[in-house]
């Protein structure tokens, strides 16, 4: 007599074995996710730390006040953001000014003392003061006030650069041929005055002239080309002995 055949029981739990094979790959994506997201994360954070650096840099360099503008707009005096180095020097400056005024011819009111954000000095002299027009000798009456200066610029031990800026009318002259010549022959005077009349150190001057390339005001009138034709003597922050283009008499010109 055959035996009879047990049926097999159905196994009601299989679907837990492919639940738990989901939950595994379900939680191995999530931790994929995750990896992936903080590494952009971290990407995120570079890029940005880079970008605000960039933006923001800590030791950036002071835009320059230097009082120069191109074309006709008109300028705004920078009131001076003395430091604590240059205000001495500013206000002795300013009293050489005071006392100079009533034994010279100067117009004391028209010399602009002014400090740029990168700690250098601007003494801004008009034409009218040191030279007679379309010349280059100064004039008798400025050589106190040059001395008076002299001897300040020489106790400061700093690099002077002198600059010569004239108005955009045409001179054609044997002497000057050209505003460039005019300019640059009168930052070399105001150089040769310092170095061989009052002792200021020959390495610490350099003498450029700018035509009309830099002007300060509109030259479509007589005061704004009078505000152009001026000679500034810029004392920078440090002294340059090792820079062969700082040191000596340098003239510009234009090129070529």
């Amino acid at each position: 007599m055959a035996k009879k055949k047990h049926e097999e029981h159905e196994n009601h739990e299989r679907w837990l074995v492919s639940y738990a094979d989901f939950i595994t790959l379900l939680f191995a994506f999530f931790v994929v996710m995750y990896s992936v997201s903080s590494v952009n994360e971290g990407k995120y954070r570079t890029v940005s730390d880079s970008i605000k650096a960039a933006l923001n840099p800590v030791n950036s360099t002071p835009t320059s006040r230097l009082p120069f503008t191109i074309g006709d707009a008109k300028p705004k005096m920078v009131t001076p953001d003395i430091t604590s180095a240059n205000e001495p020097v500013i206000r002795r400056m300013r009293e050489i000014m005071r006392r100079m005024h009533p034994v010279t011819k100067l117009e004391m009111p028209d010399i602009k003392v002014i400090e740029t954000g990168n700690g250098a000095i601007i003494i801004s002299l008009p034409e009218s003061i040191l030279f007679s027009s379309g010349e280059a000798r100064v004039k008798p009456d400025a050589l106190p006030f040059l001395k008076a200066l002299a001897e300040v610029l020489i106790e400061m031990d700093r690099h002077i650069r002198i600059l010569g800026h004239t108005d955009n009318v045409p001179i054609r002259t044997a002497q000057f041929p050209s505003n460039w010549e005019l300019s640059a022959e009168r930052a070399v005077m105001v150089v040769r005055i310092f170095s061989e009349l009052y002792g200021v150190p020959i390495t610490h001057l350099s003498a450029t002239g700018f035509a009309d390339a830099k002007p300060i005001a509109t030259n479509d009138t007589p005061a704004g080309r009078s505000k152009n034709r001026r000679v500034e003597i810029v004392v920078l922050e440090m002294t340059d002995h090792d820079n062969p283009g700082e040191s000596g008499q340098s003239t510009d010109g234009p090129p070529a």
